[in-house]
C-alpha cells in the first residue's frame, strides 16, 4: 500500500484524477454507490472490461482507501466489494463528472451545428 501512496502527486485536483483515473474504475464505482457487489455481478454490469482488469482497478481503489473487499471462508470462496466512508464521498463528484460530461457533449454539438 505504501508504494502506491507514494507515488501520488501533492497536487490535491491531480492526486483525485491518479487515484481515479483507469479506463473501469468510474463504471466500478457508480455500480458500488448502489451497494455491495461480487466480482460477477461487477462482469455483467461492465462486460466491456476483463475479469482481470476488473480485480486489477478493484485493488487499486482499495489500496488507496475508496473500496473494502471482504473475502468469506467458505468453498467456493467468496469476495465482495464494497465502497469504505472515503469512497462513498466520491458520489457527489461522480455525479459533477456525469453532468459536466452530459454539458460538454450538449455544447460540442451545439459547436457542430455552426
Amino acid at each position: 500500500m505504501a508504494r502506491i501512496i507514494k507515488e501520488l502527486p501533492a497536487v490535491p485536483a491531480e492526486r483525485t484524477l491518479r487515484v481515479l483515473g483507469g479506463r473501469w474504475k468510474i463504471f466500478i464505482l457508480y455500480f458500488l454507490f448502489e451497494g455491495t457487489k461480487r466480482l460477477s455481478e461487477l462482469r455483467r454490469l461492465v462486460p466491456g472490461a476483463s475479469a482481470k482488469m476488473l480485480v486489477q482497478q478493484l485493488r487499486e481503489m482499495e489500496e488507496h482507501g475508496i473500496v473494502h473487499r471482504e473475502v468469506f471462508a467458505q468453498v467456493p470462496p467468496r469476495v465482495e466489494y464494497s465502497l469504505t466512508k472515503l469512497g462513498e464521498t466520491l458520489q457527489p463528484l461522480v455525479a459533477s463528472l456525469c453532468e459536466w460530461g452530459r454539458r460538454h457533449s450538449s455544447e460540442l454539438k451545439h459547436i457542430s451545428v455552426r
